[in-house]
């Protein structure tokens, strides 16, 4: 496959049309960044790496860090994971606090920000450093040791995540948080506050695309049954309430951020990352979206 060729063809195409995003200013770090920015990064399993546009420049990768802590979790702690967080799409918005009163303060999936709050607190509850131990986890898989928090987008969410603090208040009042909410949230707006390139995500997310194998060092940190449901949960719930329809459009499971990052995996070929900060009313890249549905119309390549 000529992936070099695609991915040019389909930057060109995508380009031409008109970006009917905007960029996310619930956070204002984010929307200080450059709205046209738009690169592409696939690797494929061999390591084979094709990049286009601004692929090798770093933005805050949001939502998608939610993935890497629950795989982390997953790994540390198996299927009792579930007891705390469910598997099921939500049907709501990512900060929605509607279905936690009627489900008991299970939030129904670890990809949502209540589900990512719960996340967060098992990363308290089960590592001495877990702000150093994920970035640790992140630059191994990325192979970049200069991969690092951005202060100031976490402070900015710091400052303005009252629906957060809501949320993860509202989860310990169902004995669901067992640390205290201010670490918990600490934790949480120092996550999605990562930033990486497209390259970097391609790499990292390759994890997913060996079945849970590292391919570096070759380590097999989930099994092939965990990075099973790993993908299934991307394939489900990676895309907020947009889930069926980009499952219905690209074929394959996923996350996006509202960073404007969307990465993607085709189990046992490859992964690609695409970014534009300009979000569709859903929460996901326009551009990002646009470039992955025709990334597996023209390979006709897909896991359907």
């Amino acid at each position: 496959m000529e992936y070099q060729q695609i991915i040019n063809s389909i930057y060109n195409e995508v380009l031409l049309l008109e970006n009917k995003g905007t960029v996310a200013d619930y956070i204002p770090e984010l929307e200080k960044v450059n709205s046209n920015k738009f690169g592409i990064a696939l690797i494929d399993n061999n390591q084979n790496k094709y990049s286009i546009g601004d692929a090798k420049e770093k933005f805050s990768i949001q939502s998608i860090s939610k993935v890497l802590t629950t795989a982390l979790i997953f790994s540390k702690i198996g299927n009792d994971l579930w007891q705390r967080v469910g598997f099921e799409p939500s049907g709501n918005a990512f900060n929605s606090l509607v279905q936690l009163e009627y489900e008991n303060g299970i939030p129904r999936n670890p990809f949502i920000n209540a589900g990512a709050l719960v996340i967060a607190d098992l990363m308290l509850s089960h590592f001495d450093n877990p702000k150093a131990y994920f970035l640790n986890f992140i630059r191994e898989l990325a192979e970049n040791e200069a991969i690092d928090y951005n202060e100031t987008v976490a402070q900015s969410e710091k400052e303005h995540g009252f629906r957060n603090a809501a949320l993860v208040n509202y989860i310990k009042s169902f004995h669901n948080i067992t640390n205290a909410p201010e670490n918990v949230l600490d934790f949480y707006f120092y996550q999605c506050s990562i930033e990486m390139t497209c390259e970097d995500l391609a790499k990292v997310f390759q994890l997913f695309s060996h079945n849970g194998m590292i391919p570096k060092s070759k380590t097999k940190f989930l099994t092939t049954s965990q990075c099973k449901r790993m993908n299934a949960l991307m394939q489900m719930c990676g895309f907020y309430d947009q889930a069926g329809e980009f499952t219905f459009k690209v074929g394959l499971p996923g996350k996006s951020g509202v960073g404007g990052g969307v990465v993607a995996i085709y189990p046992n070929h490859y992964t690609v990352a695409v970014w534009s900060p300009k979000l569709n009313k859903k929460g996901n890249s326009y551009y990002g979206l646009e470039t992955l549905e025709r990334l597996t119309t023209i390979t006709e390549a897909s896991i359907f």
